[in-house]
């Protein structure tokens, strides 16, 4: 492939998605606002008196595809579940082995969590930022290790799939998910 045909292929080719209704944009907006909410309510009332937490900054892009882009497939609950929990534990043992440098954990982290996703049929983007969080979240998320991968990111993730189910079935136009496995 020469230069030129390389960056061509930099235009793209297809065309936009369409635009949303109104009536989508308050259905995504319902359901991101209690699934964070309830999150973020449950972190700051039980878990983070105990030095726990219930939320995590990946939840607020699992919240736009798990609410906003319903059919996606990088959206469905073996991805939103797995994906969190898989990549909140490679985040972790890439810390614990590679922490000494952070910067590679990092890199490390988030290639890998890439590769388990994707090996597993759990690809859930905010995974990768799961996975980073466990690198570099400072030392209340180092101290929680491999509990991490299961509260916040897997406990946090199953009341986002909860939420979603009631919320996006509400609509007779909205139907969530679109398979289970």
């Amino acid at each position: 492939m020469n230069t030129r045909e390389y960056f061509s292929k930099m235009k793209g080719g297809a065309k936009s998605p369409p635009g949303v209704g109104l009536t989508e944009i308050l259905w995504s907006w319902l359901g991101a606002v209690i699934g964070i909410g309830i999150c973020g309510y449950l972190s700051a009332q039980y878990f983070e008196p105990r030095d726990l937490t219930l939320i995590i900054g990946s939840f607020g892009a699992s919240a736009v595809l798990v609410y906003g882009a319903i059919k996606s497939p990088l959206a469905q609950p073996r991805n939103l579940i797995g994906g969190h929990i898989i990549s909140g534990l490679v985040g972790v043992a890439c810390y614990q082995l590679f922490g000494q440098t952070i910067w590679m954990a990092a890199a490390l982290g988030v290639s890998l969590a890439i590769a388990a996703m994707l090996a597993t049929k759990t690809v859930h983007p905010p995974g990768g930022a799961t996975a980073l969080i466990a690198v570099i979240g400072g030392k209340k998320i180092h101290d929680l290790g491999f509990l991490y991968a299961f509260v916040p990111a897997g406990a946090g993730a199953v009341i986002l799939l909860v939420i979603a189910l009631l919320v996006n079935n509400l609509s007779k136009n909205r139907r969530y998910p679109e398979y289970w496995l």
